[in-house]
């Protein structure tokens, strides 16, 4: 019997057996890693994994259940797991309802270019040692050492097919291609700074060649050696700061995209992420200057987070979270939506057959400007330019934040001048924004793994956005250890 008979069996079942509504997810994930740690390989490992996972709703109640053995007998036992744990919930008096949606019957099949798994391991672990040495070159050549070097190249690959008893019919495939590095250089005189970078797309091995892993490598390795031995420490009064593109597409994704979830609005996420500061009486009020307007959107091409349709069969968009600096929307699934009156946007995830879909992120960033950077800098004329983070923290209602800059300088003059060292911006979430008076068009993404729920799942995601100018910010400075 194959997938879609099976999946069509959970719903027929679920429906005998009661369920208002029944969901089946036919979901594979393939995941490959090689890690390279200090020059000297040291995995080199694949994972795959492949199940079914039943969601009904009986008498106001959810109920989950999945099995990995994909036959008759199996899915019945997950069927009537998953109606014995709604129906032992419905005693407790809930009402959860799942919004009235357009659902999609459609497919959406990406195919990279060059498959990872069509070059040899060799050649990757090849690659890998040319960006290490690069690395380590870079360094030394400026008298620093890298005493710490982790390298991993990888790949995930995602293959769906979602049903459920309202309509909806869903297939997906994508490959993704993943990097990351952690870097860690010391001087005897001058101490310690480390760098960490996440890379992705949904790309085959076309996207690792385009990082260029020995460029990418030696440029950080020679940034953060040079913030190593001439930066100073940032100036004391308050001044303007330019915050690189980095920094400002992890400011999106933590002081909005979370905050916007729907579920943790409603206090689904309190015990295992935290809160938020966002409550449905602050729609409709600003937080921000009017430069900022912060949006997610699962559609970008070669997106990390990309997807056209999410596990509930419900087409995505473009979702705005804060519009010219007002706090305007959420992210929804069916359930939250029916909740708060409104429609789901698509944001329903779940990174494994063996996880429920809950509300996620994709790709969060903020809209661009019209000035360049070096415009920001001529404006500014005098202030600190934050490049890079090397460290942050948030709090878990999501409103008092830290970014630790590695690559930072002054600016004199409208012009890059000395080099600061671990200059600390400690706002809170409506102070930042609101001191945004110039957005840059320099838009660039960033790939991460996005960690909700409970069980935990990380999920990929892009955030992204252009540098920002800030007004009279008095920066912090990191103390050693």
């Amino acid at each position: 019997m194959d997938v879609e008979d099976l999946l069509e069996f959970v719903l027929k079942r679920g429906g005998e057996l009661g369920a208002s509504y029944v969901e089946a997810r036919f979901q594979r994930d393939h995941q490959s890693q090689i890690v390279l740690k200090n020059g000297v390989p040291e995995v080199s490992a694949d994972v795959v994994e492949r199940g079914v996972s039943v969601r009904l709703l009986y008498r106001g109640s959810l109920g989950f259940a999945y099995v990995n053995q994909l036959d008759r007998a199996s899915l019945r036992k997950a069927v009537a797991a998953a109606f014995d744990m709604a129906k032992a919930a419905a005693t407790r008096s809930q009402d959860v309802k799942m919004s009235e949606e357009k659902l999609v019957k459609a497919s959406d099949i990406k195919r990279p270019r060059i498959r990872y798994d069509d070059v040899d391991n060799r050649d990757k672990i090849e690659l890998l040692k040319e960006a290490d040495a690069a690395g380590v070159e870079a360094a030394d050549k400026l008298g620093v050492k890298l005493v710490s070097r982790f390298i991993e190249l990888g790949k995930w690959s995602t293959e769906k097919h979602v049903v459920n008893s309202d309509g909806g019919d869903v297939r997906f495939t994508v490959e993704r291609a993943t990097a990351n590095y952690i870097i860690t250089a010391y001087h005897p005189q001058r101490g310690v700074v480390q760098r960490f970078e996440n890379l992705g797309e949904s790309s085959g091995w076309e996207a690792v060649e385009r990082w260029d892993l020995p460029g990418r490598l030696a440029e950080e390795a020679r940034d953060i050696s040079k913030a190593l031995l001439k930066g100073v420490e940032p100036p004391r009064e308050p001044v303007d700061v330019v915050l690189g593109s980095e920094i400002v597409g992890l400011v999106c994704h933590e002081s909005c995209g979370h905050p916007g979830e729907a579920d943790r609005m409603l206090g689904r996420e309190a015990a295992q992420a935290g809160e938020t500061y966002v409550k449905p009486e602050l729609l409709g009020t600003r937080i921000g200057s009017e430069h900022v307007t912060v949006v997610d959107d699962p559609r970008l091409p070669r997106s990390f987070g990309y997807y056209l349709y999410d596990d509930e069969c419900v087409a995505t968009s473009e979702r705005v979270l804060i519009d010219k600096g007002v706090l305007s929307g959420l992210l929804h699934n069916r359930e939250t939506a029916a909740e708060l009156g409104t429609h789901s946007n698509g944001a329903s995830r779940a990174n494994s057959y063996s996880k429920e879909p809950i509300v996620r992120m994709a790709n969060t960033y903020l809209k661009p400007g019209d000035h360049s950077l070096e415009e920001l800098f001529e404006i500014m004329r005098n202030g600190v330019y934050i490049k890079s983070y090397q460290e942050w923290n948030i709090d878990d209602r999501r409103w008092n934040q830290r970014y630790v800059g590695v690559v930072a300088y002054r600016v004199r003059d409208g012009k890059l001048a000395e080099m600061i060292r671990d200059p600390v911006v400690d706002l809170t979430t409506k102070g930042l924004w609101s001191s945004v008076k110039a957005v840059a068009d320099d838009l660039k993404f960033y790939a991460g793994y996005c960690g909700k729920g409970d069980p935990m799942q990380g999920i990929p995601v892009w955030f992204g956005g252009p540098s920002v100018l800030l007004s009279s910010v008095r920066l912090g400075v990191r103390r050693p250890a």
